[in-house]
């Protein structure tokens, strides 16, 4: 981050200010624990933080300390959008783009307080006053702990803080499997079990809370994948009927994409998933190696997001989506 911005920066945070701390629509465990991290970060620090998500996140981040005072957008639109044109400042964080709130982008648009972007998605908008965007790290939350070093604010990172911070690097690299989680990453991971974070318990928090239908769910998505190993590609398509079959709650299709990446020899995976309420079909993309997927959703899927994680939509029906799709694999290279 510039020298100049943090300089600024600080200085913004010099007397206590109204802030609303903003993480991308269908947050994730690195948009929850980043935005979770900074609010009690800056609670501390005598601030007025709170965080308002575009809609729920997952039952199995509910658990997350603070999470119980995360207002959601689309629950309350009047009384968020109230406090958001009263806020002094506003962070977005783990997204560059505005479009990434859904229906709040308007609202955060019409704003003229300085924003702050915390991120490391490729290709950033230029919304933000001060911008702290880098790809080569594989969560918002260790940039997070940078941040808080940058301000010269570490010892206030405490277990709680410590705690969030640890949930987004854990579940943004995939429990530290990604190419992205470097020797820099494991010694923040270093400090903050020094603090206190149950490393042992997170994971069974996260992973460990299938329902009998999410599994069920599971199963049927593996049923339906197609392999073309002459493509080296493998995809899941999941209709609308078949969530309804399983009860479908929030975060019982998170991971299921990777599934694909297991096979031997596949290098390119991807989960079609038709949500008729939004009127549109959900698209996950996951590579191995050189095959960038964030170039390939912001061109044919209206998405993007890293090299080998990206994700998309498409206005088109679910059999039409996946028709595209199989065209478009024979016509690149992976």
């Amino acid at each position: 981050m510039k020298k100049e911005d943090i300089q600024a920066i600080v200085q913004l945070l010099a007397t206590p200010k109204k802030i609303a701390i903003i993480p991308h629509r269908s947050p994730d465990g690195d948009a929850m624990g980043s935005t979770l991290a900074l609010y009690h970060f800056l609670l501390k620090s005598n601030h007025q933080p709170i965080v308002i998500a575009p809609n729920d996140f997952p039952e199995f981040l509910a658990w997350m300390p603070g999470s119980d005072q995360v207002l959601v957008y689309e629950n309350d639109r009047v009384k968020t959008t109230q406090i958001l044109q009263e806020s002094e400042l506003i962070f977005t964080l783990d997204f560059n783009a505005l479009h990434r709130t859904g229906e709040m982008e308007k609202v955060l648009s019409s704003l003229t307080v300085p924003f702050i972007m915390i991120d490391h998605h490729q290709s950033p908008d230029q919304y933000a006053s001060y911008t702290y965007s880098d790809t080569k790290f594989g969560s918002t939350c260790e940039m997070i702990y940078n941040f808080i070093s940058f301000l010269d604010q570490k010892a206030l990172i405490d277990k709680t803080i410590a705690t969030c911070i640890y949930t987004g690097i854990l579940t943004d690299s995939g429990s530290f499997r990604f190419p992205k989680t470097t020797g820099a990453t494991h010694r923040i991971v270093a400090d903050l079990i020094d603090l206190g974070v149950e490393n042992s318990q997170i994971p069974a928090l996260l992973f460990d809370n299938n329902s009998y239908n999410s599994l069920q769910l599971l199963g049927r998505a593996l049923q339906n994948m197609v392999v073309y190993p002459e493509y080296k590609t493998a995809f899941i398509s999941l209709s609308q009927k078949e969530l309804d079959e399983f009860h479908y709650q929030k975060g019982d299709t998170e991971g299921i994409v990777n599934y694909g990446l297991s096979i031997k020899g596949i290098h390119f995976a991807a989960i079609f998933i038709e949500h008729k309420d939004e009127n549109i079909i959900k698209i996950s993309l996951r590579s191995q190696g050189e095959f960038d997927v964030n170039q390939f959703a912001r061109t044919h899927f209206n998405g993007g997001g890293h090299i080998n994680a990206a994700g998309g939509k498409s206005n088109l029906s679910l059999q039409e989506t996946v028709a595209k799709f199989k065209t478009l694999i024979t016509q690149i290279k992976i």
